[in-house]
This record gives C-alpha cells, sequence and structure tokens, in this order.
C-alpha cells in the first residue's frame, strides 16, 4: 500500500498512517507500506520510502505530516497519473490512500476514475482532513484536525483574554484559520467567549460592507468604553472580507485591470503615487470608493501579493489589521462628533500555523487512528468482497469497525 500526505498539515495525520500500517501488518506480516515523499510530487517524481514498525513508533500520536511529508502539486493530468502508476506497478502497491482535503479529495476521485478506466489494478482512498472544519458529509461528521487546531487556538486566545483583562489597554484583533468557512472560528468563540466574533456566512447573507462591518465592531467599542473598559478582544475568520459583497467587486476589478500585458505597465510606475493614479483611472467610481477608505499597507498588498495566474491572493489580506485601522478611523470621526470618550489602542495576531502541528488532542488521535484503520478496510474489501471471507484475521470483524491504540 502506498500514501501520500497531502496540503496543509493537519493533527492526527500520522495515526492514520499507523492505524493503515498496523492493519495490514495484523493481516499479513509480509505486508508493506510506502510512503511518497513530499506530497503528490513524491508520486510522480518516485521518491518515497518504506515504513517499517521502527519508523512508525517514533510518531505515534505525535502533530505534523513529517514522517514523509506534505505537498500541494495538483494529480489532475493523464501524464501524472501514468508517471505514478509506473512506481505503483514497480513496487507492487495494490492501493493508493490519499490523506488530505476537499482539493486533494477531488484529485483523488478523477486518479480513481482514470484507474478504473484504464483498467489499472489499483485502488485509490480518500481520507478526510482539514483544519477548516468545512470538509464533511452524512458519513463524516467532522475532518481530522479540526478539534485539536481549535483547542490550541482557543488556549491562546484565552490566554490573550486574560492579558486583556490585566493590562486593560489594548482592543485585540484576532485572525484565525479557516480560510472560506467560520467554523474556525465560531468554535473558538464558543469556547472563549470573546467581545466580538465575525461570521463570515452571516456578512454575506446580511450583505454588510466593509464600513457597515466596522462601525457593528466600533458600537461594541464605544458601549464599553462608556463603562470604563477601553479593552476587548474581536475574533476574525480569515476568508471574511471575501465574503464581502463590495470587496469581492473590488478584487474581481483589480484582477481585470492588470491583466495580460497591462500589469506590466503597472510594475513599470516607480512610485507609490503614479500608481495610485493608475488604479484610480482603471476602477469604476463603486470599486475606487471601497479601495480609498483602505489602509495604505493593504492598498498595497492587494497590488503586490499575486497567485500564479495574476489573481490577488485574498487569504494574504491581513484582514485583523484591516478592521483595526477601519474601526480606529470611525473612532475618529465619533470623538470629533463627541459621541465616543474613551481610548482605543490596538494589538493584532494571526493566528494559523500554531495550530497545523500541534499534538492531536485524545479525539483527533483516536478519531485519525480509526479512519486509518477504516481506509485499510476497504483496502481488504477490495480485494475481498467482504471481511468475513478474510481467514487470518486477528480480531472479529466487527471489532476493525472501531480500530482502536
Amino acid at each position: 500500500v502506498g500514501i501520500i500526505l497531502s496540503g496543509g498539515q493537519a493533527p492526527g495525520g500520522h495515526n492514520v498512517v499507523s492505524g493503515i500500517f498496523d492493519g495490514l501488518k495484523t493481516l499479513n506480516k509480509e505486508n508493506r507500506l510506502y510512503g511518497f515523499l513530499m506530497g503528490p510530487a513524491g508520486f510522480i517524481n518516485h521518491q518515497y520510502m518504506e515504513l517499517t514498525a521502527g519508523i512508525i513508533k517514533d510518531y505515534r500520536n505525535t502533530g505534523g505530516f513529517d514522517i514523509i511529508g506534505s505537498g500541494r502539486t495538483k494529480l489532475e493530468k493523464p501524464e501524472q497519473f501514468d508517471a505514478g502508476l509506473k512506481i505503483l506497478k514497480e513496487l507492487n502497491i495494490k492501493a493508493l490512500v490519499i490523506i488530505g482535503g476537499d482539493d486533494s479529495n477531488t484529485n483523488a476521485a478523477v486518479l480513481a476514475e482514470y484507474y478504473k478506466n484504464i483498467g489499472a489494478d489499483v485502488q485509490v482512498i480518500g481520507v478526510p482532513k482539514t483544519i477548516d472544519g468545512d470538509l464533511k458529509n452524512e458519513d463524516i461528521e467532522i475532518s481530522f484536525g479540526f478539534d485539536t487546531a481549535t483547542k490550541t487556538y482557543s488556549e491562546l486566545i484565552g490566554n490573550i483574554e486574560r492579558d486583556c483583562n490585566s493590562a486593560k489597554k489594548y482592543w485585540h484583533f484576532i485572525k484565525v484559520m479557516g480560510r472560506s468557512a467560520s467554523h474556525v472560528a465560531l468554535e473558538c468563540a464558543l469556547e472563549c467567549q470573546p467581545n466580538i466574533c465575525l461570521i463570515s456566512e452571516e456578512v454575506k447573507a446580511k450583505k454588510q460592507s466593509l464600513s457597515e462591518i466596522a462601525d457593528y465592531i466600533a458600537d461594541a467599542v464605544e458601549k464599553r468604553a462608556a463603562n470604563g473598559n477601553n479593552f476587548g478582544v474581536v475574533v476574525i475568520p480569515e476568508g471574511v472580507v471575501e465574503f464581502v459583497p463590495e470587496f469581492s467587486a473590488l478584487i474581481n476589478e483589480i484582477n481585470e485591470l492588470l491583466a495580460g500585458s497591462k500589469a506590466d505597465a503597472f510594475n513599470a510606475l516607480e512610485s507609490w503615487t503614479e500608481k495610485y493614479a493608475f488604479i484610480e483611472k482603471g476602477l469604476s467610481k463603486e470599486a475606487m470608493a471601497v479601495f480609498a477608505i483602505l489602509p495604505q499597507a493593504i492598498q498595497q498588498q492587494l497590488f503586490l501579493e499575486r497567485d500564479p495566474h495574476g489573481n490577488v491572493q485574498v487569504s494574504l489580506i491581513e484582514s485583523e489589521k484591516l478592521f483595526a485601522a477601519l474601526v480606529g478611523d470611525k473612532l475618529k470621526t465619533r470623538k470629533a462628533a463627541g459621541t465616543y470618550t474613551g481610548k482605543y489602542a490596538t494589538q493584532t495576531h494571526f493566528f494559523g500555523y500554531e495550530g497545523r502541528c500541534a499534538f492531536p488532542s485524545n479525539f483527533d488521535a483516536d478519531y485519525c487512528y480509526s479512519l486509518g484503520y477504516n481506509a485499510f478496510m476497504l483496502i481488504q474489501y477490495g480485494f475481498n468482497g467482504y471481511l468475513s471471507k478474510v481467514s487470518n484475521l486477528s480480531r472479529p470483524a466487527e471489532e476493525w469497525v472501531a480500530g482502536g491504540m
């Protein structure tokens, strides 16, 4: 059996590998498990290692994906599938387990269909992984790593809340990982009870503008200041700005503004003043109104950080700094109007990688081991039709369903 760790790390991945390994060796000590190095690229380029009992024992119940490394190479082209099939045949691998998120499992499905269509004697099995918590269905109620990551972030947020109550002088804006879903932010809010937690899906449903969100936060700051509390905590999901309709429209216009050779003309301009004039001329009145209220650092970031296709990388936008600044502008206006008399100082944080490779919680440790064992069961089912035909199982079939440490 071969395995691939694909995409970002998630706590518990090593126990998925351990579960697969134990299942294989329980069935037949001659069975072998190979790990392709640094994700799908190792599969394509035939870089691998055999995972032995001595290696596995050092990684059980640990965080990270460092047992074989991970990568983000997409498996989507027939030539990639064929290159992988060559090494599968060479190593006599009959099943390939891909441990990854939604993109990785989509690629696994395409790979499985391709191998089936050409008659390759290879199973492809996907194991759902993402700390974002947004990969689920009626059979998989939670993706592994979510429990550990949210507990880790919540501990950090809780520490900041205690410091906040002690120092009594800062508003902390904390962005947490989660890409295009707010599950992580919401779970952390339920565990930590910050003053404010933005929910991207609510922002979209209410069609809130950046200004409206800033006013919403500023209202809370003002009310707390009236009680002498010039401090608090705001939790922000990573992809919230993508859900603001006016901001999404701005991003689309920027992508069009710098499409093709137009990007070269923009990059040739030497000063930000010249570039700003270029932008002002190219954007619509509505988009420019949104762009103009952004802090200059965010404005420049929108034009400096591009993906391979030339598009704005929205996930890199420092939304925690964006909202801290926008709220500050709102409070300046209110202070001038005499409605706000408090003090406003901020600290910003981004909690992402701190939770990806933490030691797995007891839940994730057990859950991931069971996922690995069940992946092995699917392999056995594929070869034997059903488990009862396997004569040398050391445990009753019903116990295999639960896995176990």
